[in-house]
């Protein structure tokens, strides 16, 4: 039974979690939107997920301490995901929307997809503490095969989550001839990061 209720927890918590729209959520989402095909979308998928499950394995089996005792390193990752915020939201802003052609600008590569799905990942100290903060520090309460899971669980929504978005992006562009609604996407995107990044450098301020 206990179990059961760890990979509820875990599952119900790592969706709550991932559901806002943040900038791996953009990106994932784009890029199906911009792929020629669903296929296509599976270095951004895959790497991001991946990187999802290194986080979660990480806050999982003690990082969680280390950051959180540190406020120099908290204060290195708030300022490091302002920078990255504004300069993503930039690109996301002037991006265009490639619904003209299968092949459109926007449909990158192999290479740029994982760089790029890297730099979302890893350098968003927002889903970093996250991830820390919360599934780090929940996961103390279970051990061995409800541990095992509460990870398996946090795991599954990642993975799950990315590949959804990626067929959510790909069907707005089914529906969207125009390309209208995906260049309006990346507007409310970009903002959206922004936004972001105006919450961590309030918190970046509160925490000196």
């Amino acid at each position: 039974m206990e179990t059961v209720f760890a990979f509820i927890h875990g599952f119900v918590l790592a969706l709550g979690l991932i559901l806002p729209l943040g900038v791996q959520n953009v990106f994932i989402f784009n890029q199906g939107a911009c792929q020629a095909k669903l296929s296509g979308t599976l270095p951004a998928v895959v790497t991001a997920s991946a990187c999802d499950t290194l986080l979660i394995l990480l806050a999982v089996f003690g990082v969680s301490v280390a950051v959180l005792s540190f406020v120099w390193l908290k204060l290195a990752l708030l300022g490091s995901g302002v920078v990255f915020l504004v300069y993503m939201g930039w690109v996301t802003w002037t991006s265009a929307a490639a619904v003209e052609t299968a092949a459109g600008s926007e449909n990158w590569p192999v290479r740029r997809q994982v760089l790029f799905a890297l730099s979302v990942s890893l350098l968003n100290p927002h889903a970093i503490l996250d991830t820390i903060g919360v599934i780090g520090t929940s996961s103390l309460a279970y051990g061995g095969s409800a541990l095992a899971a509460f990870i398996l669980a946090c795991v599954l929504v990642s993975w799950l989550w990315f590949a959804l978005l990626a067929i959510a992006g790909r069907a707005i562009r089914a529906l969207d001839g125009s390309g209208d609604v995906l260049r309006l996407l990346n507007k409310a995107s970009a903002v959206i990061m922004w936004l972001s990044g105006l919450y961590l450098l309030h918190s970046f301020g509160a925490a000196l």
